[in-house]
């Protein structure tokens, strides 16, 4: 009898591969880093070979360590960094550039052409997104207008687009199956949340030939087997989801005015809209949430462009300490109420500034600031940017999150979580099982597999290990919070 989930999650700096039961338990976890290459300021790329060698590598050492052998895997769940943009052959599977990283701003002058001429309105209309770098379709443009021939060969039928959800299942696959699911697609700037298709005047917009495109499946679905040599025998690949859904679901948001936040290399915010597709006035963007059975369920996300990758920079680029388990130390060393600002905009700001020319920046620097104060102001920016996420979904929609579940690496470290509490609030929950992004994908398989009935048995397996409850008073919140946006203000450029 099959007892366990794969879930592979292939994230943005490093790729893991989780075994779970049937209770939603992780068993066995394998995990390896990959290399960021920076070949331009503000451009970001994966080398799609060592994306690939991270995955296999992960899944076999998962299997090895946990002794678990292949028949015991009752099928495989995948969940990916979004909105990362790969170019292949289809006859060969070789990439033809590296992969183009969501957090690349390579091509903001073509999206401003864009804006410009007027377009930014139906674009967000059809597809519930912006017209900004973040999304695929102006990668997608640059790539075929960048690599030598790509355009020709692709208006020949020769070359295959994927996000990297689409890129694993054709490797996995051994090429047989080239498909995304709804919430990846939604997240191209070329496809259709309403209709749920590619739309023919966007791909018309951002000149993308069709014949590029994966077959668009419910987020649980059959997304073709495993290819044997690859792990040992044939799995069926019955769940794919983007990491933020995917984590969505392994919160089980599953009723409108659910929400969860993640905190990764970036930080995500997502609330469940439930059948509607709800139009932001504060440049938060709709997206699909999951789709099953045919029916997508939306939402409405806020994304951060920069929170784990914050701790990153103050690890590897200033080495203000050797490892990120030591940040909670240094910041509960930091005098209450202390005034730096750390405005974490490497590559541009997010939602809801959506300025990718701004650059990151230090203010309120004393004679007196030491490490400790750098260290909390980088802590503290991913609680100050989730509270201006907040206040825009406040003024967005009817139902939000009276209390937030939370996730991601950087929800282990207490004084962070106490602070966000402090700076939205609202409680702030913490799952049993901290890797939810993983967990939905599992879940997502499950459903597909016969494992769940339906979305009510995976809500009942959703423990929480720790509340925290605001504690700073209100006059104090809003003067740190004043002084966030003052600090933002001077960073931005439009």
């Amino acid at each position: 009898m099959a007892d366990y989930l794969l879930a592979i999650d292939q994230g943005t700096t490093s790729s893991r591969a989780i075994l779970f039961d049937r209770e939603g338990q992780a068993v066995a976890t394998a995990q390896r880093e990959f290399p960021q290459h920076f070949p331009h300021d503000g451009w970001i790329e994966h080398e799609p070979e060592e994306i690939w060698e991270s995955v296999l590598t992960t899944c076999r050492e998962v299997l090895a360590e946990s002794g678990v052998a292949p028949e015991a895997i009752a099928g495989v769940g995948i969940t990916n960094q979004r909105e990362t943009t790969l170019l292949w052959d289809r006859a060969t599977g070789e990439s033809l550039h590296n992969a183009i990283v969501w957090q690349d701003r390579r091509t903001d002058e073509a999206c401003r052409t864009l804006r410009g001429a007027g377009h930014l309105e139906d674009v967000q209309a059809r597809t519930g997104l912006l017209i900004d770098p973040y999304f695929s379709a102006t990668k997608l443009a640059w790539l075929l207008d960048n690599v030598e021939g790509a355009r020709a060969r692709a208006e020949r039928g020769e070359l295959a687009f994927g996000t990297v959800d689409s890129f694993l299942i054709w490797r996995l696959t051994g090429g047989r199956v080239h498909a995304t699911d709804a919430t990846n697609a939604s997240r191209t700037a070329l496809f259709n949340i309403h209709e749920q298709c590619w739309d023919e005047t966007l791909l018309a917009l951002f000149d993308i030939p069709a014949s590029l495109l994966p077959e668009v499946k419910d987020s649980s679905d059959d997304f073709g087997r495993v290819d044997a040599r690859w792990l040992g025998g044939e799995l069926p690949i019955a769940g794919v989801a983007g990491d933020q859904q995917a984590a969505l679901v392994g919160q089980a948001c599953f009723a409108p005015g659910m929400g969860k936040s993640t905190y990764g290399t970036g930080c995500f915010m997502i609330v469940n809209t439930g059948e509607s597709a709800e139009t932001s006035r504060n440049r938060l963007l709709t997206t699909v949430a999951y789709r099953l059975d045919g029916k997508p369920t939306f939402a409405m996300e806020g994304s951060i462009f920069v929170a784990g990758a914050t701790v990153q920079w103050l690890r590897d680029g200033l080495r203000l300490f050797a490892d990120a388990a030591e940040t909670e130390a240094l910041a509960r060393q930091t005098r209450s109420g202390h005034s730096v600002y750390l405005v974490p905009a490497f590559t541009g700001l997010g939602a809801p500034h959506w300025d990718p020319k701004a650059r990151g920046a230090i203010f309120g620097l004393t004679r007196d600031t030491g490490i400790a104060e750098i260290v909390a102001a980088g802590l503290q920016a991913v609680c100050y940017q989730t509270r201006d996420l907040q206040v825009c979904m406040d003024d967005d929609m009817s139902a939000t999150p009276g209390i937030l579940r939370v996730d991601g690496g950087m929800v282990a470290n207490n004084w962070v979580m106490q602070f966000l509490a402090d700076m939205l609030g609202v409680p702030v929950d913490r799952p049993t099982v901290l890797e939810t992004t993983a967990l939905g994908a599992a879940y997502l398989a499950g459903l597909r597999l016969g494992w769940y009935r339906d979305l009510d048995e995976i809500a009942a397996l959703w423990r929480c290990e720790r509340r925290f409850e605001p504690q700073m008073e209100e006059a104090e919140r809003e003067r740190l919070y004043s002084g966030w946006k003052e600090a933002v203000e001077r960073v931005r450029t439009e």
